[in-house]
């Protein structure tokens, strides 16, 4: 089986790659466009007594947005010397896929409708790969 990676693949043989399941939509449209990728990072912590309740909710978010059509790699970790503390590691083929992410309706339902009311802080930071 070959390397279905971005950079494995040309823009000539992404389509035949996608046809034969080695490449995923996200992959194939990755090779074929010469983008990158849009890269967030963010960490959260929660209000003291949440973090249980963050990750239960976490848990049920991340099969959802790991399968989200542009999604190339979504990651969330849990601090092991502080269970409050939340890392993501989210990889989208541009910012279109991050807004559209953003706008599904499992992410305002999880993420906006319950699991911000619960942190004492959000930070983010958002990279174009090189």
């Amino acid at each position: 089986m070959t390397d279905p990676s971005p950079s494995s693949l040309t823009r000539r043989n992404a389509l035949a790659a996608l046809a034969a399941g080695v490449a995923t939509p996200a992959i194939a449209q990755t090779a074929m466009t010469g983008n990158s990728g849009y890269l967030i990072v963010a960490q959260w912590e929660t209000k003291d007594g949440q973090a249980d309740a963050v990750a239960d909710i976490l848990r049920r978010y991340l099969p959802l947005a790991q399968k989200d059509k542009g999604v190339k790699q979504f990651t969330i970790g849990r601090a092991k010397d502080n269970p409050g503390q939340f890392l993501f590691y989210e990889l989208f083929v541009d910012e279109a896929a991050y807004k559209a992410h953003q706008a599904s309706d499992y992410f305002q339902r999880l993420i906006a409708g319950q699991a911000l009311a619960l942190l004492a802080k959000r930070e983010r930071n958002q990279f174009v790969l090189l």
